[in-house]
């Protein structure tokens, strides 16, 4: 397998995040020469798919390719229609669903074997046998997202003006999303209102190669259980349009829930990003409401949210059920639970009435900001929020946690901040992970510090799509016997002096590992020159010393090992003897 060689092949499986493992078929080669089946990762491709494939990356036996084509349907794709298209028009052609032609049933059994063959090798390492939940589906398949955030651009077919998603494997061309399945109709049709009135207008988009141009985005998010809406539209300050008539034209749109503001947000950076420089109220107010497992929360333009409503409502339900059983087994409502990345503290919320105090900790101010507000329109006294770095915030927090709840990003735990949340010994904590493969390696270090899992669930936020959720439950490890023995200490028969236990105590002191720099110091301090490391760890060799395992060592050396002059191995088995190494 070459770079840029063109293969067909079979897709075996699917792993996450989105890597197809293809068996590429035998190939004749030049001269009669013939190579065997190989394996090669390519993206955007389903089980059982015979595909057309570029080889882009080969090194150490391990191939990576890029999907060209796909010459054969997998057994498992049912979602087409008679004339052999797929239910989306879309597929294909826009970045999002990978799955969309999947029974819905078959892509659930795809997340969960990724998530679990992903945690198996790392929980294989513990004693204890965990407990797999499986997987649990989305209450609702289409239509399930709260929040679209929609680009302006180009269709490289006729360089009309789009608006919708990048097309798959470009960060330049835009696909029009105009039946997008994954949201209601609601914003299939302020998308196309949207488009038609800025094509009317003549406006320009914003080009990411030059800077220059007018329209950047359109943020879209919708409530499930109030129906409310709020769109932003994301311009830069290098035109100014009739945005008077753009609200008209929105408030006239026959939609079933009911728009509750419209924004003009200012945005000059040259990032290819949602963000404010300013933002204006064109209609209606900046925030919108939305209802999760009984509780109200209050909703802007930027805060975090789960974007499947619906699906967040079985992901912290799950959790709930979690930290509620560890309470009634422990310390009724006495406990002190903390809500690490807590966003706009959703989850915080949801496990304030389990709880006598919820400690939220985020680093982005306005979520915390919202957060505060959620809590107080909720009526909950018993939570605070608090802003900054997790790794700083924790070093200044007062009351210790009974529990712990992560909620970290895709990428998972800063390991120092890891460190110190393992470090108050909880027994009990719950991690609540969108990226497995940044999950299984956070694990890594809970099995190394004592922590076991004791079960675990994936939870599906986004059909058809790459994605999933998992909630891990975790628990201190603790002895299987304890040996009680009652000593006093004192002088008098029966009792152990302390001064006893000193002189045990300095004689089992582990002595101080002598390191290779500090032979060099001294050899200097004493002789006046320097020697060479290596020099050091020959004259250990030759006196048959014990040598530490190198992480890098080489079995066969490519140069030969570096002998010191007489005068310098002298000085190293002085600088030996000193340290009583000999």
């Amino acid at each position: 397998m070459k770079k840029g060689q063109i293969r067909t092949g079979i897709v075996k499986e699917v792993k996450f995040p989105n890597k197809a493992v293809v068996e590429a078929d035998a190939l004749e080669t030049e001269g009669s020469e013939r190579v065997e089946s190989e394996i090669c990762i390519v993206k955007n491709a389903l089980p059982g798919q015979k595909i057309r494939f570029v080889v882009s990356k080969f090194r150490k036996g391990k191939g990576e390719g890029r999907l060209l084509e796909v010459l054969e349907r997998g057994p498992l794709e049912s979602e087409y229609t008679e004339n052999g298209e797929v239910s989306c028009k879309h597929f294909g052609l826009c970045g999002g669903c990978t799955y969309i032609s999947l029974p819905y049933e078959e892509q659930l059994k795809i997340k969960e074997k990724q998530v679990k063959d992903l945690l198996e090798p790392v929980l294989s390492r513990q004693e204890r046998k965990f407990v797999w939940e499986g997987i649990k589906a989305s209450p609702v398949c289409y239509g399930y997202r709260n929040k679209m955030e929609f680009s302006f651009g180009d269709e490289i077919k006729d360089g009309l003006l789009a608006l919708g998603m990048h097309k798959r494997g470009s960060f330049y061309d835009i696909v029009t999303v105009d039946e997008c399945r994954i949201v209601d109709e609601d914003y299939r049709s302020i998308l196309k209102g949207t488009l038609a009135y800025f094509q009317d207008c003549g406006a320009d988009f914003f080009h990411r190669l030059s800077h220059k141009g007018y329209l950047r985005h359109l943020l879209v998010r919708k409530a499930v259980k109030t129906g409310e809406i709020l769109i932003a539209l994301v311009t830069t300050t290098q035109a100014e349009y009739n945005l008077e008539g753009f609200k008209e034209m929105l408030l006239q749109l026959p939609l079933k829930g009911k728009i509750a503001g419209i924004l003009h947000i200012q945005n000059d950076s040259v990032a290819d990003v949602v963000k404010s420089d300013k933002t204006v109220v064109l209609y209606g107010q900046d925030y919108f409401y939305e209802e999760l497992l009984g509780l109200r929360f209050k909703i802007s333009p930027f805060s975090f949210f789960q974007t499947n409503s619906l699906g967040a409502e079985v992901l912290y339900q799950t959790a709930r059920e979690y930290i509620g059983n560890l309470d009634a087994e422990n310390t009724g409502k006495e406990s002190i639970v903390y809500d690490l990345y807590s966003g706009t503290g959703t989850i915080a919320q949801l496990m304030a009435p389990v709880a006598k105090k919820v400690i939220g900790v985020e680093i982005v101010e306005e979520a915390v900001e919202a957060a505060r507000k959620n809590a107080q329109l909720n009526g909950l006294s018993n939570c605070e929020f608090i802003a900054g770095d997790v790794l700083k915030v924790l070093d200044e927090i007062e009351e210790k946690p009974d529990f712990i709840i992560l909620d970290p990003p895709r990428d998972g735990c800063h390991p120092k901040a890891l460190k110190k949340i393992i470090d108050y010994g909880v027994d009990r904590m719950i991690y609540i992970s969108c990226k497995p493969t940044s999950l299984a390696r956070d694990l890594e270090m809970f099995l190394d510090c004592g922590y076991e899992v004791e079960k675990a669930v994936a939870v599906d936020q986004f059909p058809w799509t790459a994605n999933v959720e998992t909630v891990v439950l975790l628990s201190h490890k603790k002895p299987d016997s304890t040996i009680s023995v009652k000593v006093e200490f004192g002088e008098g028969e029966g009792k152990v002096p302390l001064d006893n236990i000193a002189k045990r105590a300095e004689a089992y002191k582990p002595k101080e590992r002598v390191t290779y720099k500090m032979i060099k110091e001294y050899i200097e301090a004493k002789y006046g020159f320097k020697v060479h490391t290596a020099y050091i760890a020959e004259v250990k060799r030759s006196l048959g010393l014990p040598m530490y395992d190198a992480p890098n060592a080489v079995e066969e050396l490519k140069q030969p090992r570096k002998h010191p002059t007489a005068e310098k191995a002298e000085a190293i088995k002085d600088a030996l003897k000193h340290y009583k190494i000999v």
